[in-house]
């Protein structure tokens, strides 16, 4: 399988430790050039040979997280049951990470500027865990046949919603019905 992140050497590992620590404080709005390298012990221009400016190492930042997220999970879902079950914790990790959590319930629109404008390197990483987990839960025979390209893009788009807007709905469902009825569209979707 392809390296799900690039390799970040140590200074840059420092800088995206600054940021991740300004994010889940601050936002995405409180991560400068300035703040980063004080915060990371750098110079501005050592920053600067690494990414443009700050959006750039917040994208790198999310990025990261969002790849040692996927670490903890199989490309080879043996089970359609097994690949909805991987997706919801997932959603369950991914809404209890420190930054990520900040930006559900603080500055949700910053999701509109990093992932819904644009099909980014995060949900690129996503989709090749998805695509890959239903090309082997198809071989199986739980998995419907279809493209796995285009089936992992419709369930990224309908997790990504449903996370997106839970904060929207939270008192019009209980945590445990949203987890049902997101768990019936997944499994709806890849039922054969």
């Amino acid at each position: 399988m392809e390296e799900r992140q690039p390799a970040w050497d140590a200074t840059q590992g420092r800088i995206l430790d600054a940021a991740d620590a300004l994010i889940a404080r601050r936002g995405v709005h409180g991560v400068t050039i300035a703040e980063l390298a004080r915060r990371a012990e750098l110079s501005r221009p050592t920053i600067y040979r690494n990414w443009s400016d700050a959006d750039d190492v917040v994208r790198a930042a999310l990025l990261r997280r969002m790849s040692g997220i996927l670490d903890g999970f199989p490309e080879q879902a043996r089970t359609r049951e097994t690949l909805v079950a991987d997706v919801l914790r997932f959603i369950s990790l991914f809404r209890a990470d420190a930054v990520y959590a900040r930006l559900l319930d603080d500055e949700p629109e910053a999701f509109t500027r990093y992932t819904l404008q644009r099909v980014g390197s995060s949900q690129r990483l996503i989709l090749r865990w998805l695509s890959a987990a239903i090309a082997h839960a198809q071989h199986g025979g739980t998995v419907r046949s279809g493209e796995p390209q285009e089936i992992a893009v419709m369930m990224l788009l309908i997790a990504q919603s449903a996370v997106l807007s839970h904060g929207t709905v939270a008192e019009l469902i209980s945590e445990p019905a949203w987890e049902r009825e997101l768990r019936a569209a997944l499994d709806g979707l890849l039922r054969p």
